[in-house]
């Protein structure tokens, strides 16, 4: 499944049904780390749990049989994120993941901690990001 590089939040949640119309919430963490904006209009995607392996069969039987291409690292060298940090690495760094589960190592950061980074290394599976403002 390809996933645009203008995706701005990714999260988990249910359809609830009000009335006359359907609703998605937004998670509140979306709207307090600048990711989106309140009164403002998005494009939305919805993938169902049941058809997210399908889909992502079909796209993959759907690509030319060349050398297999691993996919690319949701962050560029310089990109600036808020990201929350959920582990600590074994050398004391603080983990924090983002698109895909794609992780990005934070060297100062402790659990919990949500945090806006800029990218400083990219690597096929991993990036490493410089704490540039302790948000919360």
């Amino acid at each position: 499944m390809e996933i645009s590089e203008k995706l701005l939040c990714l999260f988990s949640t249910d359809v609830s049904e009000e009335e006359d119309r359907y609703v998605i919430e937004v998670p509140r963490q979306e709207i307090e780390t600048g990711d989106i904006d309140p009164g403002e209009v998005y494009r939305v995607a919805l993938i169902s749990r049941e058809d997210e392996s399908d889909a992502e069969d079909v796209s993959a039987t759907t690509q030319p049989q060349s050398a297999p291409s691993e996919p690319q690292p949701p962050v560029d060298v310089g990109e600036t994120r808020y990201v929350e940090i959920e582990d600590i690495g074994k050398q004391g760094d603080g983990i924090a993941r983002v698109e895909r589960g794609y992780v990005i190592i934070v060297p100062g950061a402790d659990v919990g901690e949500r945090v806006k980074i800029e990218v400083t290394e990219v690597k096929s599976n991993f990036a490493v990001g410089e704490i540039i403002e302790e948000t919360f």
